[in-house]
């Protein structure tokens, strides 16, 4: 079943295909897919589909000559292209000449290889009545300058009696009155007697939205292209490097193309967690950039996919599709175990924007960037909710520990708080609510000392810990802070929000490049 959401969008922009010259394309966004197309002029007269040389006949008139206007030369490695079309000649051109239409031939005359000025020559001598054979150009440079919508007015300068130039419109006509031009809409032309051509919009490549990538940088890089993006599927077909007309133009599409693409994911999230139990159900699924640390200084980045599902955070190289896919994620985190941070302008590493890092149980620091404010959004919404949601499946958390040179174990419990016992007798040695928590310490590599208070005595009691694992027992003291300041909100009573932004706690520690200080 399709997705109950809809969300369509429609423009011009450039493309940037390979090492050719930008040229005009439209974008049309759909539901599930962006679909990028070219202008081709196709016969619509019944037959199949198809675009090709066509041979028209024009005459010359008295007024207003041949109507037409020119650009490009053999000097800019293209054929000469009308660029320009007067509304005086629709009797005679019944719709067969089309602006982007590349001249091959004047009356047999091979110009495919001529220069401007010699076209300009050849079509001003070849008498009262010219046949010309013409192909639609359909990825003309973007130096043409021809008209980026369909329905604007042009008004060219007339040059027929000066020298032409293959970069201006070299006009092709007498008595010539700027405001009768058109850029030929196909509809108001009447239909010839043969076959009828029209100018129309033709798919050239289609990118599946589920699970495709956006990207605003060139890749593996910090440098963000000027109102550009490229859209990646997830088979790897990429749409290339489209170039929006302006700045607000490019804001625009990357946000509804990220908005469709989030839709998206959320539909299929849905439909996959129908076959996973409730404490394996998938909370978040998304393209991200991760920085390399000490990497090559011109491959800084590599796209991953994260996924948030039950008790763990997974890193892909590429969507999971199957069962299977699961089991071979790139790393796996404990969800509770580990540490976001939303990097502020000041945290930033380098010039990509919209940057979290996380700090796995083990202490290495991840940096991730993704393309919109609205996504890291999105991540660090989905994170603690999962931290939250699986803080409140398991409640309690153990964790061998040493006291005095004897064997203990220190248990987090999100009702009771802190309870540390003996591992050979079970005895409770002592125990402290969350709200008891003054303060702590560590030394980055082992050790916390915690700082509680007496509930009789006022009195501050230090408890020195030592842990194997002293990153996995601070996050998870921290997601368990958190996961209380959540139960508090009131907006959870009602079940009508997701976790807000998980507060720290008093602890604070020192090691690793990311910190994570109160």
């Amino acid at each position: 079943m399709a997705p109950k959401f809809s969300f369509t969008k429609t423009g011009i922009c450039l493309l940037q295909d390979g090492n050719q010259e930008p040229f005009k394309v439209r974008l049309h966004l759909a539901k599930d897919i962006l679909m990028i197309q070219e202008q081709d002029v196709i016969c619509v007269s019944g037959e199949p589909f198809y675009s090709g040389e066509r041979a028209v006949t024009i005459r010359r008139q008295t007024v207003g000559g041949f109507g037409l206007s020119i650009k490009g030369g053999a000097e800019h490695s293209i054929p000469v292209v009308i660029s320009k079309i007067s509304k005086e000649q629709r009797a005679e051109l019944s719709g067969l000449l089309f602006i982007g239409d590349a001249i091959l031939q004047i009356n047999g005359i091979n110009v495919r290889k001529c220069k401007h000025e010699e076209v300009v020559q050849v079509l001003r001598n070849a008498g009262e009545e010219v046949t010309l054979t013409v192909s639609f150009l359909k990825r003309a440079p973007a130096f043409l300058k021809l008209p980026i919508n369909e329905d604007c007015a042009c008004v060219p300068s007339d040059q027929s009696s000066g020298t032409s130039s293959p970069l201006c419109d070299s006009g092709l006509h007498l008595n010539y009155h700027p405001n009768n031009t058109d850029t030929l809409s196909c509809s108001s032309w009447p239909a010839s007697p043969g076959l009828r051509w029209e100018k129309r919009w033709c798919d050239l490549r289609l990118i599946p939205l589920l699970h495709s990538r956006l990207s605003q940088y060139q890749p593996g890089t910090d440098m963000c292209r000027q109102n550009a993006f490229q859209v990646i599927a997830v088979d790897g077909v990429c749409s290339g490097v489209i170039q929006s007309l302006s700045a607000d133009d490019n804001a625009e599409w990357l946000q509804a193309i990220s908005t469709t693409v989030s839709n998206l994911t959320k539909h299929n999230i849905k439909k996959i967690n129908r076959n996973f139990p409730v404490n394996q159900q998938i909370v978040y699924m998304g393209w991200v950039e991760e920085r390399e640390q000490d990497s090559l200084q011109d491959r800084l980045y590599t796209p991953k996919f994260l996924a948030l599902r039950g008790s763990s955070l997974y890193k892909f190289i590429a969507p999971p599709v199957t069962t299977w896919d699961w089991t071979r994620a790139e790393k796996t985190f404990t969800v509770y175990e580990i540490m976001c941070k939303i990097f502020k302008d000041s945290d930033i590493l380098d010039r990509r924007k919209h940057c979290f890092g996380i700090q796995s149980e083990s202490g290495e620091d991840l940096y991730f960037s993704v393309e919109l404010e609205c996504e890291q959004s999105q991540w660090e919404k989905a994170f603690h909710t999962a931290m939250f949601l699986e803080v409140e499946r398991i409640q309690c958390k153990t964790y061998a520990c040493v006291m005095d040179s004897h064997l203990m174990g220190l248990t987090i419990d999100f009702s009771m708080g802190f309870v540390c016992f003996d591992a050979a007798t079970k005895a409770v040695l002592w125990r402290y609510k969350f709200s008891q928590l003054k303060g702590s310490s560590d030394d980055g590599k082992s050790k916390i000392k915690f700082l509680f208070q007496n509930p009789d005595t006022k009195q501050i009691e230090a408890k020195e810990l030592e842990f194997s694992n002293l990153f996995a027992v601070l996050h998870c003291i921290h997601s368990f802070f958190a996961a209380k300041v959540a139960c508090l909100d009131p907006l959870y009573i009602g079940g009508q929000a997701t976790p807000p932004v998980a507060v720290a706690t008093a602890s604070t520690t020192t090691a690793g490049k990311i910190k994570y200080a109160t």
